[in-house]
């Protein structure tokens, strides 16, 4: 029994392996797709639904329903979730210091509208950039990033997530597909 297990793993693995390898003047190529999302009204965020519901509207319900839906707006206020931003300086020399003073404004000047971040974790300084709830997102602007700062990478942090806003109004992912080799 244990080799026809072991037989079959053998044949899911290199059948997984196969579908990797892409046929002859053929390449795998990852891409991006935009998918529109629902419209977010952020006058919402934060608050308890029953605290503004119009005058004509009763409700009808015990307190201890009131009471946990409070306590879980609180709780949210708070919480913080796994996410990701990207690492545009990370540096322990003598300069580093002042370094990351001028790529944090340097990052700044050319990206007004992005959350920047520099810390000291001894013996570094850091600057991250950016609030991403999806390595697609944060991918799409490490593109954009790479032009001015090449070095930089991804990482995942934990951070309290901003608020929704109807600028950046889709979803995005990647796929990958397959297209045939220019030459």
């Amino acid at each position: 029994m244990k080799k026809c297990a072991l037989g079959f793993t053998l044949l899911i693995a290199a059948l997984t392996l196969k579908a990797q390898t892409a046929p002859t003047g053929y390449e795998y190529v990852d891409s991006l797709i935009f998918t529109p999302l629902a419209i977010v009204d952020s006058t919402l965020d934060g608050q308890n639904i029953f605290s503004i519901l119009p005058d004509n509207v009763r409700i009808i319900q015990s307190a201890s329903i009131r009471n946990a839906v409070d306590t879980k707006v609180r709780g949210n206020a708070t919480q913080e979730l796994s996410g990701y931003r990207i690492r545009i300086f990370f540096d322990n020399s003598q300069t580093a210091r002042s370094d990351s003073e001028a790529a944090l404004y340097r990052f700044k000047v050319k990206n007004p509208g992005t959350a920047a971040y520099r810390s000291f974790t001894s013996p570094y300084f850091k600057v991250t950039v950016g609030d991403y709830r999806n390595r697609s997102e944060a991918l799409q602007a490490l593109q954009h990033i790479r032009k001015d700062f090449p070095t930089a990478f991804i990482v995942r942090e934990n951070f309290r997530f901003p608020s929704l806003e109807n600028t950046a109004a889709f979803k995005v992912d990647t796929i990958r597909y397959l297209r045939p080799i220019k030459h």
